[in-house]
């Protein structure tokens, strides 16, 4: 949630979801180091959990405020963040300039787009709000027609933003006049897909060169969110009564699994097999956060949510090819999501970021 997420960037167009969200790539492999499992099951496992935070969200807000399910996840997140920068030594990152564009980063890429989504789901169901963290990718085009100039859509992009337009309507019912939905919840969700995709392009266009690594400026930027939260949360919410133990232990699998462990997932994703395959991601977090709602929530699906939760998809889809290979850049998504992802990527190849000399932060997997 986006569902998506947050690395270094480049210093070009080229493009991190679930946020969202999410997650910065590694530098060159070591010679001779493996990975303890296939990237195809890692990738599994970061579409399980991303997708699955809708229902942590959900669950959460029964025993929590929104804001208080927000400033859990991203305490949980930043502990994970944190015990992985003191395992790999690393440095956070150095400059006035730099923190404050990464206190930027972390508003739109995390403090706002997840407090967002746990007020919108206090009215609508999961699985819309999964079906909505899914539309970042066409704001991120409609906003790179003015944001971007570099980065113009071709008419298949162009085609792709009306097809993912038409699929937001059939899964909101249009045609019946938006009976039974509830305007702003869903709304709310809209918006926070829309600040996944202003924060991408925040990121691309203010922290390319800044010299620190994937990792440092993900963990310190999931850190400044925590911040920003913990102003917050205490002048809107106050001290619950009782604590529930099934919403608390959600705001904790939420912040240590769909925040931390997620973001590391995909840092490692994306250093094995490259931005481009990593970003696939992107289309099984709707059908995950669907089924966990159908199956453990028991919300009801009718017959337009996913029909038009495939449209949707099939057409962020088309409005990330690219008219030429050599200018091939990671599509865009989400990402938990929610954090600002970078990773290093080989001149060659988008899928090969091994030998690439300049970090360069792809576009966001859509992600809680």
């Amino acid at each position: 949630m986006s569902p998506a997420a947050p690395p270094s960037v480049p210093a070009g167009p080229s493009s991190v979801s679930t946020g969202p969200s999410s997650a910065p790539a590694a530098g060159p492999s070591r010679p001779g180091s493996r990975p303890l499992s296939d990237w195809r099951v890692r990738l599994g496992a970061l579409a399980l959990v991303w997708g699955c935070s809708f229902l942590f969200i959900k669950v959460g807000t029964e025993g929590f405020a929104p804001f208080q399910v927000t400033f859990g996840r991203l305490l949980f997140g930043t502990a994970v963040l944190a015990v992985a920068l003191v395992v790999k030594r690393d440095r956070l990152p150095r400059g006035a300039r730099v923190w404050g564009h990464l206190t930027v980063a972390a508003f739109l890429l995390n403090a706002l787009p997840f407090s967002l989504f746990a007020y919108a789901e206090l009215t609508i169901p999961s699985t819309l709000a999964g079906i909505c963290n899914a539309t970042t990718p066409l704001w991120g085009m409609l906003l790179s027609l003015v944001a971007l100039s570099e980065d113009r859509p071709t008419r298949v992009r162009a085609a792709g933003l009306g097809v993912g337009f038409v699929g937001v309507l059939t899964v909101l019912g249009a045609w019946q006049g938006f009976s039974g939905l509830d305007v702003t919840g869903t709304a709310l969700a809209l918006l926070a897909s829309f600040s996944y995709a202003v924060g991408w392009i925040y990121v691309r266009r203010t922290l390319a060169g800044t010299g620190a690594s994937n990792l440092s400026l993900a963990g310190s930027q999931v850190g400044l969110a925590t911040l920003q939260l913990a102003v917050v949360t205490p002048l809107f919410t106050s001290v619950p009564e009782s604590v529930e133990l099934l919403p608390l232990l959600a705001v904790v699998a939420l912040g240590a699994l769909g925040t931390g462990y997620a973001m590391l997932l995909q840092y490692g994703i994306v250093a094995e097999v490259g931005p481009t395959t990593a970003s696939m991601v992107t289309y099984f977090i709707p059908v995950v956060a669907t089924a966990a709602g159908v199956t453990l929530l028991g919300e009801q699906l009718a017959w337009n949510t996913p029909v038009g939760a495939v449209v949707v998809l099939a057409g962020a889809a088309l409005t990330q090819t690219r008219a030429s290979r050599r200018r091939a850049t990671p599509p865009a998504g989400a990402p938990e999501p929610g954090l600002a992802p970078q990773e290093r990527t080989d001149t060659r190849s988008a899928d090969t970021p091994h030998a690439a000399p300049k970090p360069v932060v792809p576009k966001p997997a859509a992600r809680a």
